[in-house]
This record gives C-alpha cells, sequence and structure tokens, in this order.
C-alpha cells in the first residue's frame, strides 16, 4: 500500500514537467514523472492525492462492473428474450463485442489519462470544426449515465434485499416507498466510503475484490454440488421466445441489454485516473485485465446457472422478483443458506453503488472544471486536506435522493430514468470510438501511447462502432412487444429530452463558457 503520508523520492536526470528542475517529486500527491508530464501537456492542476495503484484500481473496477453478480440479477430478461441458450451465446457475442469497444478506450486512456474520460478524448481527436460540440455533447451523456447509476445500483441493491424478505416472510407486501427509502440507504452508506473514508478507498477496493472472488466461488460450489443439473443439450439448444415477439432471433437481440449492462462502465477507471500512479501505463491494462477477468467470471456464472434453473416459466414467475434467488432456495431448500448467498450479491451491489458514486463525482468535476456544467466552479472546487471533489460528491448524493423519490411516484418513470445511463454511455462510447476511428482513417498522427493496438486500431475501432451501434437500438427496445404504458421502454423519450435540455443550453449560454479540454493543452509539449 502506498505511504499515505505521501512521502517523497527524487529521481535524477528527468526534468519535472512543472517544476522544470533537475529533480522530480514522485509522491502520493504529485505522481510519478509521466503523470506529470501528462497533467502538463493537458493544461490541468494536481489536486488530487495519487493514491490507487493497479491492484487497487483493478479491484475497483472488477467490483463496479460486478458482471458474475449483475449476471444473476438481470438473468430474468434473457429467460424471457432467448431463453438458455439465447443468454449463453448472446452474452458471449456481448463480452466479445465490449472487448473491442474496452480496446479502442484503453488505448485513449493511455493518451489522455483524466478525469474527464470520454469528452476530453472527443474534444482531442474529433475533426477540428466539431470538437467543441461533440465535446459538450458527449461530456452531458456522461454526467447523465453515471449520475443515473447511483440510484440505479441503489435500486438493484433494494430489490433484492425485498426479495430475501419475501422469502422469509411470504405475507410482507412491498411498496414504493420502501424500495425508496432503501435506495436512500444504499446511497447514504456510499457517501460515507466517498467522505471520511475516502483516503481508505484503495484498501477497501482490495478486500472487496476479496469478497467478489470467494463470493463468486461459493456460489458456485453450491450450485454444482446442490442444484438439479438439465442436459448440455436442452441448455446450450433452447433458444425460446417467451416475449411473443414472433422471431427468436430478435428476442436474442433484446435480449441483449441484460450482459451489456453487467458488462458496462469500462470507462468507470478512467474517471479515477487523477488518483492513479502512473496512469498512462497503470490504467489501459487494469481496464483490459478487468474486461478479460469479469468476461470469464460471468460466462461460468450464466452457464451454471442455466444448467441449474429447472422448468424456466417457473424460475421467472418466482415471488422474489429474482429467478436467481430461487434457484438458490432450489438447490438448498434453506431460507437461511439462500439468505446468505443473496446476501453475497446484496453486498457486492452496494460497494458498486460506492465505487459509482467515486465515478460519477470525479465525471462532474472534471466536466465543471471546463465550465461544461452550471455552477462549474463550486462543482469543480477540491476542498484543502480532503483532496476530493466534496462538492461534486455530495451533489451526486442530492441527486440520487431526488431520482429515488420518483420511484414513489411510479416505478416505470424510475425505471426509465434509472436506465437511461446505459443508453448515455453507450452513445459516449459511440462518439469517442468513431473520432478515433476519423482520425486512423485520415492517417493524420496520433499522441503517443504507452498502450498501442498498433496496425489493428483502425479495424478494432471500426468493429467497437458498429457493435455499439447495434447495442444503443436494442438498449431502447421494449422488454415485450405491444407493451401497455407501464410496461413501455420510456428511454427514447427521456434520452431526447435530455439531449435537447443540453443543446439548448449548449445555443443560449454553454457555446459561451465552454471551450473543451483541447484548448486548454500546453502546445509547447
Amino acid at each position: 500500500m502506498e505511504d499515505t503520508k505521501g512521502a517523497e523520492v527524487r529521481v535524477n536526470g528527468h526534468e519535472d514537467a512543472e517544476l522544470q528542475g533537475e529533480n522530480v517529486v514522485v509522491s502520493e500527491k504529485k505522481g510519478t514523472p509521466d503523470d506529470q508530464k501528462d497533467m502538463h501537456r493537458m493544461g490541468k492542476m494536481q489536486e488530487m492525492r495519487r493514491n490507487f495503484r493497479f491492484v487497487s484500481i483493478f479491484g475497483y473496477s472488477m467490483i463496479l462492473m460486478a458482471t458474475w453478480e449483475t449476471g444473476l440479477t438481470t438473468l430474468g430478461l434473457p429467460l424471457l428474450n432467448g431463453g438458455t441458450g439465447g443468454a449463453i451465446f448472446v452474452y458471449i457475442a456481448t463480452a466479445l463485442g465490449m472487448c473491442f469497444v474496452i480496446s479502442s478506450m484503453a488505448e485513449m486512456a493511455s493518451m489522455a489519462p483524466t478525469s474527464g474520460g470520454q469528452y476530453h478524448w472527443v474534444s482531442e481527436f474529433a475533426p477540428r470544426e466539431h470538437q467543441k460540440f461533440l465535446s459538450y455533447l458527449v461530456g452531458w451523456l456522461c454526467v447523465l449515465g453515471w449520475q443515473t447509476g447511483i440510484p440505479s445500483i441503489g435500486y438493484l441493491a433494494g430489490t433484492q434485499i425485498q426479495g430475501l424478505i419475501i422469502l422469509n416472510n411470504p405475507n410482507y407486501v412491498p411498496e414504493r416507498w420502501h424500495g425508496t427509502l432503501l435506495v436512500i440507504a444504499v446511497a447514504s452508506y456510499s457517501i460515507i466510503f466517498n467522505t471520511v473514508l475516502a483516503r481508505r478507498l484503495p484498501l477497501i477496493e482490495g478486500i472487496v475484490l476479496i469478497l467478489h472472488l470467494f463470493g463468486f466461488f461459493a456460489i458456485l460450489i453450491v450450485l454444482w454440488v446442490l442444484a438439479p443439473r438439465s442436459k448440455a443439450s436442452d441448455v446450450f439448444g433452447q433458444f425460446q421466445d417467451n416475449a411473443g415477439w414472433g422471431n427468436v432471433g430478435l428476442s436474442c437481440l433484446v435480449g441483449m441489454l441484460a450482459p451489456i449492462f453487467s458488462l458496462l462502465g469500462s470507462d468507470a477507471a478512467t474517471h479515477m485516473s487523477e488518483e492513479l500512479r502512473d496512469a498512462s501505463y497503470t490504467l489501459p491494462r487494469a481496464m483490459l485485465w478487468t474486461a478479460a477477468s469479469n468476461s470469464v467470471l460471468g460466462l461460468i456464472m450464466i452457464i451454471t446457472l442455466c444448467f441449474c434453473l429447472g422448468d424456466v416459466q417457473t424460475i421467472i414467475s418466482t415471488p422474489t422478483g429474482y429467478p436467481f434467488i430461487q434457484v438458490f432456495y432450489n438447490a438448498t431448500g434453506s431460507n437461511v443458506a439462500t439468505s446468505v448467498l443473496t446476501s453475497i450479491t446484496i453486498v457486492m451491489s452496494i460497494f458498486g453503488c460506492v465505487n459509482n458514486v467515486a465515478t460519477s463525482s470525479r465525471q462532474l468535476f472534471a466536466f465543471a472544471r471546463d465550465h461544461g456544467v452550471p455552477f462549474g466552479d463550486f462543482l469543480a472546487y477540491v476542498r484543502p486536506g480532503w483532496d476530493i471533489p466534496l462538492n461534486s460528491v455530495l451533489v451526486s448524493f442530492v441527486i440520487a435522493i431526488l431520482l429515488s423519490l420518483i420511484n414513489i411516484g411510479s416505478t416505470v418513470a424510475f425505471n426509465s430514468i434509472a436506465s437511461l445511463g446505459t443508453c448515455a454511455l453507450l452513445s459516449s462510447y459511440i462518439i469517442s470510438c468513431s473520432c478515433m476511428f476519423i482520425k486512423r482513417w485520415r492517417k493524420e498522427p496520433l499522441l503517443p501511447s504507452r498502450f498501442s493496438l498498433g496496425k489493428y486500431g483502425l479495424a478494432i475501432n471500426a468493429i467497437s462502432v458498429i457493435y455499439l451501434s447495434v447495442a444503443l437500438v436494442f438498449s431502447f427496445f421494449p422488454v415485450a412487444p405491444h407493451p401497455t404504458p407501464a410496461f413501455m421502454n420510456w428511454n427514447i423519450l427521456i434520452y431526447g429530452v435530455t439531449i435537447i435540455f443540453s443543446l439548448a443550453y449548449f445555443m443560449f449560454r454553454g457555446r459561451h463558457q465552454y471551450v473543451g479540454p483541447v484548448e486548454y493543452l500546453n502546445k509547447s509539449m
């Protein structure tokens, strides 16, 4: 672990980008010479402590993505749209597609390791005439995506808790305000770790990473030993259109939203890059290792669960609301054992919310620093001694509470807003990867990078854009055809309103304040 007192080490013979002296200071506050050089090139001041290293940022990303846990909690959607065969093979296709996306983003992260992430990359890599507008748009998409993530993950944890209550007390009738209170409780817990315990966050990530791995094997072993098994031919060959689309292929594509959600968030570590030691080298490798590790764990868990389902229709209609809870109960026959196993996924969801608060607040801080949102100076303030964007953390908490209150009036409206983050982040990925593709297509020079896709870069960027475009289209689909208003996917409406608002703000005010990160670059480097 890093020395929290920030002990300094002098490195002879290296010119400091800031001090321009004979020696360079390497510390928890300043980072390595490469960190200092990157910050100087981007025209940014180092305000936060670089107390994350490879293991802690790897744990951070693994916990936030939580692929095998999310795969369990969202299994109902692919079972309804595709069956067990669809759930498995669509997951594999999604994992492969996201690997191309994460590779593209890892390269950009190595070129410009900043908390701004996508909107900064677009500002640097987009065609000159479109840099300002596209960067501004992507900045708003990222704000939308990450801010809605906090109540979304909080709701996921809260409904799992309600599922356990129903399991242990069948007479319990969940109310909407119960869910709202649980969201607020999870968000409040997350705020504690992002304020008074912020210095300990890297250590906490390492500890929770152990739970992430051991919890995986604990659940896996129980299912392998105790649960009944279906035939392999039934599991891998069962493609069903239980939703009624009239076409199994289309049904499978609609079910793709579940694995997308479980593999989303590869940019999370990027927004922590100004708190990561040797970010340009460590960050892309942590992103790729996270993608590979979580994808494999998620696939093993999905296949295992599909083998242990039994009757799909019975599992889908479980009163707990979560098919995996019913699978646990069918395997163990014990409320206590089921509660213990489910508690693992609940704890991981809660710490996923902790990391979501950290990511969303850093992204908001960075965009505010570049005058992309109202009250920029307030949101970009880093409190001395705390070394975190405390105002952005607290504002993110308030936004989460306000969004959670929508659930009291309408669960449909809340779910639409909460799931909107998927569409927003996919859009930001598309624009970022497209800018890099265009730059390569035009054979324009790229920034120096300590992680490069080399001669395969153009193809990888192209595949990323194609895959993301398909994923974005199906993220707007309802769960079933001909939905009632209660089951309609209102994402497209809310997404469009948000885009229109951000563009209106840009026209009347934003374009006079926002110039884009590219204008702050140190051109002498």
